[in-house]
């Protein structure tokens, strides 16, 4: 099973813009969604953006559209988030997942996750 490591979290002001990495141990072309989730204490985790490998199609949580791209690399096995314009709602740990079949916006249809990463945008 695949490893995921994320990093690249930090604090900004609202406005800024913060890259995330998602680092994966092995190949991640054998999973078809490759996805960007979000958690703040005591909510279910959100979807944020995930992109289908199968079909070339990336989709974003309304939250976010038009502020964040993601970004997936399969020579480098990277998944990564742009993310600009941020909003203090946007304040949450970040969590790249995998999944072979396709995307979903259920956490619970996902395999693997990474460790996450936070984020907090201050306002």
């Amino acid at each position: 099973q695949v490893h995921l490591a994320e990093s690249g979290g930090g604090s900004v002001q609202a406005g800024g813009s913060l890259r995330l990495s998602c680092a994966a141990s092995e190949s991640i072309s054998k999973y078809r969604c490759m996805a960007w989730f979000r958690q703040i204490p005591g909510n279910q985790r959100e979807q944020v953006a995930s992109f289908d490998s199968v079909f070339g199609y990336d989709y974003y949580g309304v939250a976010v559209e038009g502020r964040f791209t993601i970004v997936q690399d399969n020579e480098k096995n990277t998944l990564e988030l742009q993310m600009n314009s941020l909003k203090a709602e946007d304040t949450a740990m970040y969590y790249c997942g995998a999944s072979r079949g396709p995307c979903s916006k259920a956490a619970w249809d996902y395999e693997t996750w990474g460790q996450g990463t936070q984020v907090t945008v201050s306002s």
